[in-house]
């Protein structure tokens, strides 16, 4: 059977070309299930396969994708059946196994999450890792006891993916959210996700040296990393909690112990690849009930597999805003 798939193919020395082509299920790794995939998003890690980074893909040609949605049709495991709606994030998948920006996946059971009711396949890719991602850095807040009344809450990163989403899922849940953006157009974009302010990444970055700034922030979710980040723990107030699941910006980080040691504030990582399931399963609950956001319309622009290539250009220019969603039903 045939199905279309974008396909990065290396054609001479570090010479790539992706397109849309033709392949059969045949052609797809071993694995406990076949699905169906209805939707799946963009991601930064998507655009640097599909434009042949090795530090992301081993071997060509490859099909991108390392978010997929979609219906089951056939299954060897005893965990799933055959017309079940699963989510399929993270692990290998779209990275060295074919990937969502194809119409067919296989992949193994243990890296399948059922689809929670109160959350459509189109909903749980507009999330997709970006937003699984900024829903950890959540968790991490309120698991250290950082509540709405604790204070203000920095986003960094504010209109990519994770960004996005953070801003949106924390507005949802009372935090007062203060968003991080070089773009002065997206303004309204954020306020209409609930930032209660939005500041430049100039005003989010000190470069005084002084190892301790005035304490604002009752937490962070910082996605870009470096100089952003440093700053973001050392104007922590006492307790402040920082998350951190990027470095777009950079992964250097240069600070000091004093912001640990004179105001107890943590820094925690978030790591969405390898989520163990349980927590995993968790966390998509909360998406789909308590912490699913009013604004995931907003977030989202609606793209067919066909009209990837300038967005894949986009996010790597750093100038998407928000979700883009890959529709693979047709």
């Amino acid at each position: 059977m045939g199905f279309n798939a974008l396909v990065v193919r290396e054609n001479g020395e570090n010479h790539f070309t992706r397109a849309i082509e033709e392949r059969t299920i045949d052609e797809l790794p071993a694995g406990d299930l076949l699905v169906r995939v209805h939707y799946s998003s963009l991601n930064y890690k998507d655009a640097l396969s599909a434009t042949g980074n090795r530090g992301v893909t081993r071997a060509f040609p490859h099909t991108p994708g390392i978010d997929a949605a979609g219906i089951i049709e056939e299954s060897s495991s005893d965990a799933f059946q055959a017309g079940d709606p699963v989510i399929v994030t993270s692990y290998d998948l779209g990275m060295n196994t074919a990937g969502g920006f194809g119409q067919y996946i296989r992949v193994p059971a243990a890296w399948a999450v059922p689809l929670p009711d109160g959350l459509s396949l189109r909903e749980s890719m507009i999330y997709g890792t970006a937003g699984f991602t900024a829903a950890l850095c959540v968790n991490a807040l309120i698991k250290h006891e950082v509540t709405p009344a604790s204070g203000e809450i920095l986003v960094t990163g504010s209109t990519g993916g994770v960004g996005s989403t953070a801003v949106a899922m924390l507005a949802h849940l009372g935090y007062t959210v203060v968003a991080v953006t070089g773009k002065v157009e997206a303004a309204d974009f954020l306020k209409g996700l609930g930032a209660a302010e939005i500041i430049s990444r100039e005003a989010a970055t000190d470069g005084s040296g002084r190892p301790l700034l005035k304490g604002r922030w009752a937490g962070a979710v910082d996605t870009v990393g470096g100089d952003m980040l440093t700053t973001a723990i050392r104007a922590a107030q006492y307790g402040g909690v920082i998350t951190c699941c990027g470095l777009v910006a950079s992964p250097k980080l240069e600070t000091t112990v004093l912001p640990f040691i004179l105001r107890g504030v943590s820094l925690v990582g978030c790591d969405s690849g390898n989520t163990p399931m349980p927590l995993r399963q968790a966390i998509w609950q909360k998406l789909a009930t308590e912490w699913k956001v009013d604004a995931l319309a907003q977030i989202a622009t609606e793209r067919m597999l066909a009209e990837l290539d300038p967005e894949i250009d986009r996010i790597l220019a750093g100038g998407q805003t928000g979700r883009v969603v890959v529709n693979l039903k047709e």
